[in-house]
């Protein structure tokens, strides 16, 4: 077992809790503004790898989270709000958030893009508070020069992922233990 030096768990503490100390309650962006970054997020997506358009037009539905952040100081957090599109229209509102420890440090910001790909993935996604990603999402990244090396033809599971737009000084974006929750928006 890890074991975390006081100093450090203090220290993780201060740069986590702000970014976990997001509820239901707290209303941190409206959701025009969660929906015009999610169109931002979907242009870059599409520049980056043109493929998509049509992985998102064949989708039951689309989760797009244009800007989860995550930092780490021993203890880490990460935190983000998206919106649920179904056939191009903003459906619900959701947030991520997941927590970490162990030997790591920085801030890291990136995008990802959930596709459900069949009406029951969908379904069980917007029935389950405090949803993860299981065995049956397959979750891509895009490291520089390389390829996603995918297109309407190759996804096969019923949840594709794509994380993409990584910005800062950290390893590893992750949708491993990142929990869902709908939020209530205007």
């Amino acid at each position: 077992m890890n074991k975390i030096k006081r100093r450090d768990f203090f220290a993780g503490a201060l740069i986590t809790i702000p970014l976990m100390n997001c509820s239901n309650n707290t209303i941190t962006k409206l959701g025009s503004d969660i929906d015009r970054e999610a169109a931002n997020a979907m242009a870059l997506l599409y520049e980056i790898n043109p493929d998509t358009q049509s992985i998102f037009e064949r989708a039951a539905g689309v989760l797009i989270m244009p800007s989860i952040t995550k930092a780490s100081f021993g203890i880490g957090g990460a935190y983000g709000e998206g919106v649920l599109q179904i056939k191009g229209a903003p459906i619900d509102y959701y947030s991520v958030a997941s927590a970490s420890y162990g030997i790591q440090l920085g801030a890291l910001k990136y995008s990802h893009v959930l596709f459900f790909m069949t009406q029951e993935s969908l379904r069980d996604f917007r029935t389950v508070d405090g949803w993860e990603i299981g065995a049956d999402a397959e979750v891509t990244f895009k490291e520089k020069g390389y390829s996603y090396g995918i297109s309407s033809n190759t996804v096969t599971k019923p949840i594709y992922g794509i994380i993409f737009g990584q910005v800062g000084v950290m390893a590893g974006a992750s949708l491993e233990g990142a929990k869902y929750s709908r939020l209530i928006r205007g």
